[in-house]
């Protein structure tokens, strides 16, 4: 349940549309910590952080099978370089226990060929599949913190997702492959085809505006097409978007840091390692890109002239209710609980 206040869709005169520079006025009179509380608020008034579990639950089945297509991708390319660099971005996402696994499928074979086919198309199937769940869920959680009650129509909305699965799902985990394991990747293939020492070099200094660049952009379409309403110009938007990428790339590095340093973590999780650092990624994931939505909802509320995040809590038990409390909550519309 949602109990943030609705912000008022926003149309200008002349130009139609919010800008940057509107952003920036809005933030530096109303002050930059006053927006962040606020947004806090709306985040938590609507229910932002249940919706950032369901979220990072849907993410999770989208990458383990993208995970298992990539391993499929090992085992059809087999031992050629193609194969084995695919086999080091699966080790580097998935440590641990999965190396062992991930060499026995480079085996040139007919048999793990046709295996490697079939787990390869099963898993872009499903992993599509859950992706376009993931984002129906992202429109879900980004009409409550807007204050939209209700989601679009079934076809619409699921149509809607899978084109932004496609459009903005696929780069943003291309922005996560990037960050995570472009290293190791660049390593391989570094080693499997004589790549230039300066070569790397300049892959390894790229990988990272590139990472953070498919993430903003992703992040920034979600920003602009999933809410159940019309949106300001995807300029204004990118304050937002660009809060929700860096809280996601801080979230993630913090978390591979600690990860590789804790030892008990390891000890703890053992072969299910990876997948607990793959759920507690997805939930920061999930966290930041909502209170992001949050932000850009409370700033353009600000704007418009509806600065309150979220609607009074007005519910006292009976016996203490007052009439200027029953009058009141009439006047919202709130429902009286009744005694007996």
């Amino acid at each position: 349940m949602s109990s943030t206040r609705i912000v008022p869709e926003t149309r200008l005169m002349a130009a139609d549309q919010l800008t940057a520079d509107d952003a920036w006025h809005t933030l530096q009179r109303h002050g930059g910590w006053h927006l962040v509380r606020d947004a806090f608020v709306r985040l938590r008034y609507g229910d932002g952080f249940s919706l950032a579990r369901a979220f990072a639950f849907q993410l999770c089945l989208a990458v383990v099978p993208f995970l298992i297509a990539l391993t499929g991708l090992t085992t059809d390319l087999g031992v050629e370089s193609g194969g084995r660099v695919v086999a080091d971005t699966v080790i580097a996402l998935t440590p641990g226990a999965s190396v062992d696994v991930v060499r026995e499928l480079l085996v040139d074979d007919e048999r793990t060929e046709e295996t490697g086919e079939l787990a390869l198309a099963l898993g872009l199937i499903t992993g599509l599949v859950a992706l376009t769940m993931a984002m129906s869920q992202v429109e879900r959680g980004a009409n409550r913190i807007y204050g939209v009650e209700r989601d679009r129509p079934a076809l619409f909305k699921y149509a809607r997702a899978a084109v932004l699965a496609v459009a903005a799902g696929i780069p943003m985990l291309l922005g996560f492959l990037m960050l995570v394991a472009g290293g190791p990747i660049g390593d391989s293939i570094q080693r499997e085809y004589g790549w230039g020492g300066w070569v790397h070099v300049v892959f390894d200094v790229l990988r990272w505006p590139a990472s953070i660049a498919l993430t903003v952009f992703a992040v920034a379409v979600l920003f602009r097409h999933t809410p159940r309403r019309r949106q300001p110009g995807l300029s204004w938007l990118l304050f937002g978007a660009g809060i929700a990428t860096v809280l996601w790339v801080g979230a993630s590095l913090l978390l591979a840091l600690y990860v590789s340093l804790a030892e008990s973590f390891n000890r703890t999780y053992g072969a299910l390692t990876g997948i607990m650092a793959l759920l507690i990624w997805a939930n920061l994931t999930g966290i930041a890109f909502f209170f992001g939505f949050a932000f850009t909802a409370q700033l353009e509320g600000l704007r418009v002239g509806a600065p309150d995040p979220a609607e009074p809590d007005l519910w006292k038990p009976v016996t203490q209710r007052s009439p200027v409390d029953e009058h009141t909550a009439q006047d919202e519309g709130v429902h009286q609980p009744t005694s007996g």
